[in-house]
This record gives structure tokens, C-alpha cells and sequence, in this order.
């Protein structure tokens, strides 16, 4: 019985490549993605926070008119978030400015944050409030332009009350100011990457009101110059979530129609990527 020779191998054809996409294909893709991620949080931190900001406000502002309507205005501690006065400094560029109260993070995206711990403007004591520089509509970015005899108006369910600016420092060079009547604002000390606080004191001119006897203590978080190091977690999880829903729609675009696909995929990646930023956005400082 003849042997039948096994078929030859074909011959590789010259310049052929293997299958698949190479390792330094993937890492460049990787940088892309990445650079894409960083390049909308930046868009988001200093350009749609903003515009979060300022719905914010209008919502707030219109809450805190018709409670003062009805004279059911906070005139003490109140829930985190909720609006509690309305600040006028022309000489800053700010007008009609609601403060909330809190000072974490999230609580100053809304708008300028109460200190929880310090009485409400217009009341008896040092009334302290914090505002954001640069991200989120930068509230108390014209802080800077404050110079002694500038006024300050603000006003709660217990009326109007002027202030007069006294002194500017900042955490560095503390104010000294022995009042007893004062309102400190409080904001990041440069555009850049901050390191410590700029403060305004100003005066009250007229008589205080009183007010809470028993204030809250504040957490860690409530501080000047804080971040929540705690939404690092939640970052991670809508991170998770994002790798996810990618990979699920590459799995699906290759099934399916693509563009059916795209049209499911792309409002989840959005609302994925809001709440990523957003959640990235509370690790920063405070003040910033």
C-alpha cells in the first residue's frame, strides 16, 4: 500500500500579521480613553458645574421667597441644603446669592454654605460662611476684589442686616477682629491649586438678633480647605459601572445593530459620567 504524503503546509504569505490587536495597540487606546475621561471632567468641573450651580440656585431662591412669605424662614440650625439667606456684595459682583446650610463638599455645590457650628448673619456672634472660588459657578470668585469699608448685605426671615468689611487675610495671616457681632466669608486663596483660605471679617451696623443658644457640632468634612475622602469609594463604584456598561455594549454592538445599541448605551454613559465627575468633584477642596 502506497503512503499518502501529508498535505504541505501553505506558505505564509509575505507581510501577513497575526490576528487580533497588538498589546501596544491596546495601550494606546487605553491613553486615549483616558485622556478623554480627564478632558470631561475638566469640561464638567469648570464649565457644566456651573450651569448645576445656577439651577440650583434658582430653585433655592425661589424656596427660600416663599418662605419668607410665610415667615417660615430657618432662624437657627436647619437641614443640610436647605437655603437659609441671601447675600448682596455689589462691590464682589454678587447679587441675589442664596446660602445654604452646611460646608461639605457636596452642600457647596449648591451655592455658599453656613457653618453649622457659628449663628445665622444677623444674629448675635461670628456668623461664618464658606463659598467656592473657581468650580461650581465660583459663588465668592470676586471675593478678592473686597477691600475695608465695602459693604456686605444679607438677609434671613429676620430681616436685612449690613455689614461693613473690617479686615482681609487669610489662613496664613489671621484676621484679628475682637467684635462681637461679625460675618467671615471664607473662599480659596488662589484659582490654582490652593493651599490655605482667604478670610473677609466685616461688622454688623445695627443691632443683632438673637438666636440659638445650641448649635451642632460639625464633622471633619465642614472644614475649610476639606474634601471627602469618602466619595473616593463611590468614584470607584461608578468607575466599576462605567467599565462595565462599555464592555456590555461592545458585547452587544457586535450582536446587534450598533446604532440600536449606541442609542441605549450613550444616555447611560452620560449619566455614568455626571455622576463619576460629580463624585470625583467632592474629593477636592471645599473652598475650591
Amino acid at each position: 500500500m502506497t503512503a499518502v504524503a501529508p498535505p504541505a503546509e501553505a506558505p505564509a504569505r509575505e507581510g501577513s500579521r497575526p490576528s487580533g490587536i497588538s498589546p501596544a495597540r491596546c495601550v494606546g487606546i487605553s491613553l486615549i480613553l483616558l485622556a478623554v475621561l480627564m478632558l470631561g471632567f475638566v469640561a464638567y468641573l469648570f464649565g457644566f458645574s456651573g450651569l448645576q450651580e445656577d439651577s440650583a440656585q434658582r430653585k433655592l431662591y425661589g424656596t427660600l421667597s416663599g418662605e419668607f412669605s410665610q415667615e417660615i424662614g430657618p432662624l437657627g440650625p436647619t437641614k443640610p441644603g436647605n437655603p437659609v439667606a441671601v447675600l448682596y456684595i455689589p462691590q464682589a459682583g454678587i447679587s441675589r446669592l442664596v446660602v445654604v446650610e452646611g460646608t461639605t463638599p457636596e452642600q457647596l455645590t449648591l451655592g455658599p454654605g453656613h457653618l453649622r457650628d457659628t449663628p445665622l448673619p444677623g444674629q448675635i456672634g461670628t456668623s461664618v460662611i464658606y463659598g467656592r472660588r473657581v468650580t461650581f459657578g465660583a459663588p465668592f470668585g470676586g471675593l478678592g476684589k473686597l477691600l475695608p469699608g465695602d459693604g456686605i448685605t444679607a438677609i434671613t426671615q429676620q430681616g436685612t442686616f449690613h455689614y461693613k468689611v473690617v479686615a482681609i487675610g487669610d489662613s496664613q495671616h489671621p484676621v484679628e477682629n475682637n467684635a462681637l457681632n461679625q460675618l467671615v466669608l471664607l473662599t480659596a486663596s488662589s484659582t490654582g491649586l490652593p493651599r490655605y483660605y482667604l478670610e473677609v471679617d466685616a461688622d454688623l451696623s445695627g443691632t443683632a438678633q438673637s438666636g440659638y443658644s445650641q448649635l451642632p457640632d460639625i464633622s471633619p468634612i465642614e472644614t475649610a480647605m476639606a474634601g471627602d475622602d469618602g466619595a473616593l469609594v463611590l468614584t470607584m463604584v461608578w468607575g466599576m459601572a462605567l467599565v462595565l456598561v462599555a464592555v456590555g455594549g461592545a458585547v452587544a454592538a457586535s450582536r446587534w445593530s450598533p446604532w440600536t445599541v449606541y442609542l441605549v448605551l450613550v444616555p447611560a454613559v452620560l449619566a455614568i459620567l455626571w455622576n463619576l465627575y460629580e463624585s470625583f468633584a467632592a474629593v477636592l477642596p471645599n473652598l475650591y
